[in-house]
């Protein structure tokens, strides 16, 4: 065990547990927010909460974060850009840390401690 594949797993753990709860709060209302409607929101939903739970179980980890990958760059885009081009100003910083997490979970994979990693073991 060294600190590189320790924070590697805290990683990806960390940032399914954390993206999860957006998805859910669409889907269903979280801390004060009604679900939203719509095939947009919807979709979006269902991307953050079932690739969440992927991304922190380590099972088909890349291809879940490269579909966060992608949502985030979108909701970045689509929600915040026109508010200017600094994240800070346009409030996109959270989903643009999210796309350049989840683009470095897809580049390096799920890591040593997760499903993929286990299924690989026992298979091969």
């Amino acid at each position: 065990m060294n600190w590189q594949t320790c924070t590697h797993a805290l990683l990806r753990i960390m940032t399914g547990f954390l993206i999860m709860p957006h998805g859910y709060q669409k889907l269903f209302g979280f801390g004060g927010a009604g679900p939203r409607e719509g095939l947009m929101p919807t979709t979006a939903a269902v991307i953050e909460l079932v690739c969440g739970a992927l991304v922190l179980v380590g099972f088909q980890t890349r291809w879940a974060a490269f579909l966060c990958s992608g949502l985030m760059a979108a909701a970045y885009f689509i929600s915040h850009a026109s508010d200017g081009f600094w994240p800070l100003l346009n409030r996109g910083e959270l989903a643009a840390l999210y796309c350049f997490v989840f683009l470095y979970l897809w580049a390096h994979g799920s890591g040593e401690y997760s499903v993929d990693s286990l299924l690989k073991k026992r298979n091969g």
